[in-house]
C-alpha cells in the first residue's frame, strides 16, 4: 500500500519510523502527464514489495517536503535508508524504477 504523505510531520515521521526499511518516495503533481504514467506502476511495485515502504508526496499539497528534499522535476524518486538519501531518480522510467528497487531492496 502507498502512503501520502501531506506534510514535513509526516515526512519525518516515516522516516523515524520507517529507519531499517527501504522507503521510495515519488515525488508526484496531480497536473503531470508522466507521473499520471508511472503511478499505477509505482502501486504494483509496491504491491510486490510489501518489505519496502512505498510513498507519495504531491509537490502542490507539501511544497515544503519538495523544497527540503530539493525536487525540481517531477516524477522524482528518492529512495532512503536509515534516514538518509541513497539514492534519486528522475523521469518516468518503469524498467529504471523497477530495476533499482531491486538492487537496493
Amino acid at each position: 500500500m502507498v502512503k501520502h504523505l501531506e506534510s514535513m510531520d509526516d515526512f519525518n515521521t516515516m522516516l523515524e519510523t520507517s529507519k531499517t526499511k527501504l522507503v521510495v518516495v515519488d515525488f508526484t503533481a496531480t497536473w503531470c502527464g508522466p507521473c499520471k504514467y508511472i503511478g499505477p506502476i509505482f502501486e504494483k511495485l509496491a504491491e510486490e514489495n510489501p518489505d519496502i515502504e512505498f510513498v507519495k508526496v504531491d509537490v502542490d499539497e507539501a511544497d515544503d517536503v519538495a523544497a527540503h528534499c530539493g525536487v525540481r522535476a517531477m516524477p522524482t524518486f528518492q529512495f532512503f535508508r536509515n534516514g538518509e538519501k541513497i539514492e534519486e531518480m528522475m523521469g518516468a522510467d518503469q524498467n529504471k524504477l523497477a530495476a533499482l528497487v531491486a538492487k537496493l531492496k
